[in-house]
């Protein structure tokens, strides 16, 4: 069932970075490229971190296909999946979910230290959206206050508790995802977001 959660994440989240290329006029390598680093660079960071080699796409070269596949797709779907904002909305919160348990569980294979377990899953699950927002010359969204890495540590957390006290890791994937979706889902229903930080060193004292 995680497999198949990933593969359908990875889909929406290069769909939804091949929109993000085209509102920069990108070419269409660009928009694949774009769409690879959104879907596939939080798991890679995370394998570098752990020296978890070879890398998973290297691994898995079809997982490329399945990315560039789904960007080039969305070229000439473009309007259509602008309109479906809340469909990918859920997609990507169920990505950020199934991202984090998988890069915990890489963690805890890997033996690091539990707080890098839970590192490993943050990883996984949001630095693909970093790193799609610096190519595209934006501020990542992840630093304006979206409830974003905090869900991600949640989930983690949720996830490795239940695994350190033995229990089976397919049935606590269940709630940390369940618990992580419905957290980040109702953060962008009712739009919580993290306190900001505003300094002006203009500003009267």
């Amino acid at each position: 069932m995680l497999i198949v959660m990933f593969y359908i994440a990875i889909t929406a989240e290069a769909m939804t970075a091949a929109l993000a290329a085209g509102r920069r006029n990108m070419d269409w390598f660009g928009v694949c490229l774009i769409a690879c680093v959104t879907a596939l660079g939080g798991g890679t960071l995370r394998d570098i971190m752990l020296d978890h080699y070879p890398l998973f796409w290297v691994r898995n070269p079809y997982v490329l296909l399945l990315v560039c596949g789904a960007a080039l797709l969305t070229i000439p779907l473009a309007r259509l999946v602008d309109r479906l904002k809340w469909p990918f909305l859920l997609l990507d919160a169920l990505g950020l979910t199934v991202f984090t348990v998988i890069g915990c569980n890489i963690g805890i294979e890997a033996g690091v230290h539990p707080i890098i377990v839970i590192v490993a899953g943050m990883v996984t699950g949001t630095a693909g959206g970093i790193f799609r927002d610096v190519l595209c010359n934006d501020i990542p969204l992840i630093f304006q206050g979206e409830l974003y890495a905090t869900v991600s540590m949640v989930a983690g957390v949720i996830y490795f508790l239940g695994i350190s006290a033995g229990l089976p890791a397919d049935l606590m994937a269940i709630p940390a995802m369940a618990i992580g979706f419905a957290l980040r889902v109702t953060a962008i229903a009712l739009k919580w977001e993290m306190p900001k930080f505003v300094f002006d060193r203009n500003m009267r004292k």
